[in-house]
């Protein structure tokens, strides 16, 4: 047989080329390259079926924003009352007076668990008045929540006393309505009076209750305290939570069920009658200007008998007087600011009045 010359050859390239390919094997992949672009997008689809309309009930708004008048006829009383009136929420421009004053320095403060006079406590600039947002978690939930107290009901140390006050929803009230100026201090025995502001501030039913507050004197907690539930709140708003804060006696009656009155036993009687006995000893011993009367905060005067004027006490010209005096004065301003004649702790109003009449009885400038 004869075979063709070259078609040997190609035989034998061939075999020579698989017996390569064969011992070699294939080599590693090759780096993976770069995505190329995207193609355009495809056409839009269909128009899909609207959805439901959200029925009101699934609003959590309308919890509060309904048809009642939960919010109006509470803004309303609210607008009436002390807190809603008057221009004293001013006076939170100042470092001194803004952790009660106002709404935005109490409600900071609160929240922060300090006391009035803390140190980081600053004047705060456009002071607002006292509102809601104040003394509620307004919108933070978008439900009923929001109605929550600012500082939940957390109990509160009271700043000048060092006592704890742990009266349920009452906690709130107590944050601000407390002794805020410092006891004075004694030195030889006596007490230099350098302000006419001399005294425990304003409002101070929270250590009234707890029968702190005043000097000389040892209290204990009143029953109003122990025995009410929330405290302030219970007698000041009731179940019905009225935000005029203004007591009735109908609410007294569910402890005191012949009550027709405040003047439980003729106890605002006695008190009423007992301050009024201090002031006019006050005024006779020259410790009090007569003509300033209608301002409790400017009580306290020098009377100078070569020109039969009054001056206030300042750092340059106290008055200096024993201490047991400062303390009847101090507490009869206690007694005084509490605002309740006696109401808030009968007996401890009577011990510090009774013992502020013995040591005026006895006392000669």
């Amino acid at each position: 047989m004869k075979f063709n010359k070259k078609f040997v050859f190609l035989v034998g390239a061939l075999i020579v080329a698989a017996f390569v390919l064969t011992a070699c094997g294939a080599g590693p992949a090759g780096l993976t390259g770069p995505a190329g672009p995207a193609g355009p997008a495809g056409p839009a689809g269909p128009q899909g079926e609207a959805g439901a309309a959200p029925s009101a009930a699934d609003l959590t708004c309308t919890e509060c924003h309904n048809d009642t008048t939960l919010i109006v006829s509470k803004r309303a009383q609210f607008n009436t009352s002390v807190h809603g009136t008057g221009t004293a929420y001013l006076r939170g421009a100042s470092k001194d007076c803004a952790g009660c004053h106002g709404s935005e320095g109490p409600k900071t403060r609160i929240n922060a668990d300090l006391p009035p006079h803390d140190p980081s406590v600053e004047g705060v600039v456009n002071v607002s008045p006292i509102n809601c947002r104040t003394c509620h978690n307004i919108h933070s939930t978008f439900t009923k929540d929001d109605f929550s107290l600012t500082g939940g009901e957390k109990p509160v140390a009271l700043e000048m006393t060092g006592g704890t006050f742990d009266g349920g929803a009452g906690n709130l009230c107590a944050n601000c309505h407390q002794v805020r100026n410092a006891a004075p201090k004694v030195e030889a025995g006596n007490v230099a009076i350098t302000s006419n502001r001399f005294g425990p501030h304003y409002g101070i039913p929270a250590p009234m209750l707890l029968g702190e507050g005043g000097l000389g004197v040892t209290g204990t907690p009143s029953a109003h305290y122990k025995q009410v539930g929330d405290t302030c709140v219970g007698c000041h708003m009731g179940d019905e939570f009225n935000h005029t804060y203004a007591p009735v006696v109908t609410r007294c009656q569910a402890c005191h069920s012949d009550l027709k009155n405040f003047d439980n036993k003729g106890v605002q009687t006695d008190v009423k009658a007992m301050l009024e006995e201090l002031h006019a000893i006050f005024v006779e011993k020259k410790l009090m200007n007569p003509d300033e009367v209608a301002n409790p905060s400017h009580l306290w005067g020098i009377y100078d008998p070569a020109t039969d004027t009054w001056s206030n006490p300042t750092a340059d010209a106290p008055l200096t007087v024993p201490e047991a005096v400062a303390n009847a004065m101090w507490n009869y301003k206690f007694v005084t600011y509490d605002k309740s004649n006696g109401v808030h702790n009968s007996t401890y109003a009577k011990a510090l009045l009774e013992a502020a009449l013995e040591t005026m009885k006895a006392y000669t400038p």
